[in-house]
């Protein structure tokens, strides 16, 4: 899956139409976290040290038609942006029209433009062309540096590439390395490839298991949707949070998963969603009426981490419990702390594995953390992008 970069074309003097991630969160006007911002500076440096001038697109959150969403501006981004950089930001209080145009028309290389919130147009969500059209008018190269969007079909992301017709269309840094580690990496791993799969729901990701079981040598089951693997199994799961609409779902997957599916050997479980509740580590199976489910126990922890430690590969994507609320973060820490000490190629799927890795202090020691949740399980899925597809291969 191999796409030209933005380092393989000539900038010098040309605009760059650069789709980005700066769906940051905000406290008012202020940005409270800027890793999104700081992560696309690889990309937008390259274009400014080499002469071009940089447009900038990007969504926050998810405005409402017809509603007050000036809570949702991309100006707190573009100063903060400015305070990162030493070029010219300047901000457009629209992004197709009479301002946007002007404004892209005046820039001098160096300076950066950054739109306002492509979703304040209806036409971003909706994929439509005339919106594309005028986005691609813009620039004389694109540049998708989003990977946290590439798993969507909107305007910004696919529609404009495709409007760009032969003008130059490549992947930014950030969605370069995103696809080696979670493309190239994963349909040629280094074996033992070990998958660990976490989080609340088997519905959420049913088809990462699937998948992920006609490539991995190993599928390590934890979260709340252990549990629903357990009733399948008809086990007592007492409160735990469980899916009992799924539970012929996980009998499929253990009948298909055999040995290679492996789910927690006990559980930590407590009578209340409390740090200091009454606390068991019973079997897994064995969990009293009044209790519920909230990590793995000490017995799975030690045989997750045995199997991670002879692993070449790690795929991790959910934590194996409530890691925000200890004692019952300590299968997650069990787990990091196994991928940490190993020597596998380890790459940590967005959303809140990254979370959990970078609270736990993990994350200088994992390969490669994810910045897409949505787009990372996309891809775990095997699904192919529109929005990587539109680009020019190398």
């Amino acid at each position: 899956m191999a796409k030209k970069s933005i380092e393989q074309v000539d900038v010098n003097d040309k605009t760059v139409l650069m789709r980005v991630d700066f769906n940051v969160p905000l406290d008012g006007t202020t940005v409270t976290d800027d890793r999104r911002i700081r992560m696309a500076l690889p990309s937008i440096e390259s274009v400014l040290d080499r002469g071009g001038k940089l447009i900038l697109m990007s969504h926050l959150g998810r405005p409402k038609p017809g509603e007050d969403n000036s809570r949702f501006s991309m100006r707190p981004a573009a100063d903060r942006l400015a305070e990162l950089i030493s070029a010219d930001v300047v901000f457009a209080e629209d992004s197709v029209g009479f301002e946007a145009q002007e404004r892209a028309a005046s820039l001098l290389p160096g300076q950066v433009l950054v739109l306002e919130n492509l979703r304040f147009n209806a036409g971003e969500k909706a994929n439509d062309p005339d919106f594309a059209e005028q986005l691609a008018t813009l620039g004389d190269i694109y540049c998708n540096d989003a990977f946290g969007s590439c798993h969507n079909s909107d305007a910004s992301m696919v529609g404009v590439p495709q409007a760009m017709g032969t003008k130059p269309k490549v992947v930014g840094f950030l969605v370069q390395k995103e696809i080696q580690f979670l493309s190239d990496t994963i349909s040629n791993p280094a074996r033992p490839f070990v998958a660990i799969l976490g989080g609340a729901k088997v519905s959420d990701k049913i088809k990462v298991i699937r998948n992920l079981l006609t490539i991995c040598d190993k599928v390590l089951i934890g979260g709340a949707m252990a549990y629903t693997f357990s009733l399948a199994r008809r086990g007592e799961v007492g409160k735990s949070l469980v899916e009992p609409d799924k539970v012929e779902l996980a009998e499929e997957l253990i009948e298909e998963g055999g040995t290679k599916l492996v789910l927690p050997a006990d559980t930590h479980c407590g009578d209340d969603f409390s740090p200091t509740c009454n606390k068991l580590v019973v079997n897994s199976g064995e969990i009293p009426d009044s209790y519920e489910g909230l990590d793995i126990g000490p017995a799975t922890a030690a045989l997750y981490s045995d199997i991670i430690e002879d692993a070449k590969t790690v795929v991790w994507n959910g934590p194996m419990g409530v890691f925000e609320m200890p004692p019952f973060d300590e299968g997650t820490r069990a787990v990091a702390q196994a991928i940490a000490d190993g020597s596998a190629t380890s790459i940590i799927g967005g959303g809140d594995s990254a979370a959990a890795i970078q609270q736990l202090g993990f994350a200088d020691q994992v390969t490669h953390v994810s910045t897409g949740g949505g787009a990372s399980l996309a891809m775990l899925e095997g699904r192919t992008f529109a929005s990587v597809e539109a680009l020019d291969d190398e």
